[in-house]
């Protein structure tokens, strides 16, 4: 129910929470259980919290931080670190940023009607991938 808030108040947007699939005791969850909430942003809204997102890491990822279809992820310890105020009864998140890159055209491959194949020229690499994040943000890249 936090988690919510928290990504309520710093996207703006209502989270989709996630449920769990099987019961898992080791961890103390039951199925469809809720134990997660996620939201997708895109456009400048993304830029700026993918912005103080990567302030907390100091705009270093790892070169393993980098999938081979050109997307990229990190996470952070604690969601106050992001500029929001600590509320005692909301507690504190970590929380996971994910960025999906991608091409215009890609919904060929995707749509159900009149689908065709995606060419290799068209997709984003790892390489590609690294590049937008040292020029967008002049983050560096580590081993």
């Amino acid at each position: 129910v936090y988690k919510r808030q928290v990504l309520e108040d710093l996207t703006g947007q209502k989270p989709v929470l996630s449920k769990a699939r099987f019961t898992i005791r080791s961890f103390g969850i039951k199925r469809n259980e809720k134990i997660a909430a996620r939201v997708t942003v895109r456009g400048d809204k993304a830029k700026e919290i993918l912005d103080r997102g990567l302030k907390v890491k100091e705009y270093e990822l790892k070169k393993r931080n980098f999938s081979s279809t050109g997307n990229f992820g990190f996470g952070i310890q604690e969601h106050i670190d992001l500029g929001i105020k600590y509320d005692p009864y909301t507690g504190i998140f970590g929380m996971d940023f994910y960025v999906v890159l991608g091409r215009a055209g890609r919904r060929v491959s995707i749509r159900k009607r009149g689908r065709s194949k995606f060419g290799n020229f068209q997709k984003v690499s790892k390489e590609e991938s690294m590049q937008w994040f040292k020029q967008t943000f002049e983050g560096l890249i580590l081993n």
